[in-house]
């Protein structure tokens, strides 16, 4: 089978087949969704999309956060960058892509527009996010090396899906749907640092309900916007690998299953080396001023992403290894996003620890590892290293995203967790109200 046809088979998934334990992570990853998008709506990029919604006006039949009704479209661009405004959703190493913030503001703006329950948008959000991963998969590591945003590019064809099956698209029009994703489908990690990383997150919510709804509409596309000669895949990777993504078919495995939460506010490659050094501070008690020189290993892709040796903003900080190992050594709370200020960039204690740090990338290490050492000032060195691949009990996971959701919004992250504890009484509608609720 072609990877679209095993793509299209995913797609039609019937909602009876899809695995519980896939299903109680996307429910997961609907919590942690509505608590970072809620926490981004103050976001001054939130409020810019909001106002662009205002301005271009359209039948308002699905919800934005922090703001009035608008357009499906429209709903999921604003809906997808103020989630991702904060950088604290989730992430699948499979591809190194963002699968909430690209298309559950998708599957929810067309659950939304047609009535659909909130268990159909968490199915529809579940199969669109296991596609992104395999089509990110069969992209291969150089897509992501070379500059382009999994997020954006793979997650678009996820947001497709989702939408699609929430809009009852046939598998014709499915493939009609992908086919047109894939002329749509863009996002580059140049962005990082900026707004456009968030708003990457945004294009691709919409332009996969922008391709599902033509695709209804009697749009025709390429019959493989996927693998042909000049189809998405072959023009945006020099090596891609379309069997890598099918070794293990679903549904005997769904890869979602193995889907990251972020429990500090920064991007997730420097996560490894964050808990790592918290270890080494909990254990020794080191601290900045003990600390000689260090020597950090990590996979080298993430050196093209958060190895800014000198941030000039807080958003910067979220990408520098140098600024956040001075921080986790400083005892300073990197769970909470408000202490990524402009000012941390200037902090003149983290930018002086700062050279004393060499980030090396090795082959060796997957995207969750890193290690290093830490040379003292009296003589010792201590190693460390850290694995972000185990896998996190329900019950510990469940602990893990309501202390963050407390620490972002306080009671409102205790009622956005009780809500989506009685999933199955709601309807899309309902989810909405969660999203458009007022402060």
């Amino acid at each position: 089978m072609t990877l679209i046809d095993r793509i299209l088979d995913l797609a039609m998934m019937p909602a009876g087949e899809l695995p519980a334990p896939a299903l109680a992570m996307a429910r997961f990853s609907l919590f942690d969704w509505l608590v970072c998008g809620r926490a981004g709506i103050d976001e001054p990029l939130a409020g810019n999309l909001r106002q662009l919604a205002d301005e271009e006006g359209g039948r308002g039949t699905a919800s934005v956060f922090g703001g009035a009704p608008a357009p499906a479209r429209m709903a999921a661009l604003v809906n997808g960058a103020t989630s991702h405004a904060l950088d604290y959703d989730d992430t699948h190493f499979g591809h190194i892509g963002h699968t909430s913030v690209g298309i559950y503001p998708a599957a929810l703006a067309a659950g939304e527009t047609v009535g659909a329950s909130a268990n159909a948008v968490v199915e529809a959000f579940l199969v669109g996010a296991e596609a992104s991963v395999r089509i990110g998969m069969a992209l291969g590591s150089i897509h992501y090396n070379r500059g382009f945003h999994q997020t954006a590019t793979a997650g678009a064809f996820g947001a497709a899906i989702a939408a699609g099956r929430l809009f009852g698209l046939t598998r014709d029009q499915m493939r009609v749907a992908i086919g047109l994703c894939a002329t749509r489908a863009s996002g580059l990690k140049s962005q990082f640092g900026t707004m456009g990383k968030p708003y990457n997150a945004g294009i691709a919510a919409a332009n996969g309900v922008e391709c599902a709804r033509l695709a209804a509409l009697g749009f025709t596309s390429a019959d493989d916007g996927l693998m042909n000669a000049q189809g998405f895949i072959p023009t945006h990777s020099d090596k891609p690998d379309p069997d890598a993504a099918w070794q293990s078919p679903p549904p005997e495995t769904f890869l979602f299953e193995d889907i990251k939460y972020k429990l500090h506010a920064c991007c997730h490659g420097t996560h490894a080396m964050i808990e790592a050094l918290r270890t080494v501070r909990g254990q020794d008690g080191i601290g900045i001023d003990d600390v000689e020189a260090m020597v950090l290993h990590t996979n080298p892709r993430w050196l093209s992403v958060c190895d800014i040796k000198a941030p000039r903003t807080g958003l910067e900080v979220k990408f520098s290894y140098n600024w956040l190992a001075g921080m986790v050594l400083e005892d300073r709370d990197t769970a909470r996003d408000d202490t990524y200020t402009d000012a941390l960039a200037t902090d003149a204690g983290l930018a002086a620890f700062a050279p004393r740090i060499t980030v090396d990338g090795d082959p060796a290490l997957t995207d969750m590892q890193a290690k290093g050492l830490l040379r003292l000032k009296d003589g010792r060195s201590i190693a460390f290293s850290h694995d972000l691949a185990r896998r996190l009990g329900e019950a510990e996971l469940s602990a893990g995203l309501t202390a963050k959701a407390t620490a972002l919004l306080g009671e409102e992250g205790e009622r956005l967790r009780q809500a989506v504890e009685k999933l199955d009484r709601l309807t899309a509608a309902d989810l909405g109200t969660l999203v458009g609720a007022r402060a």
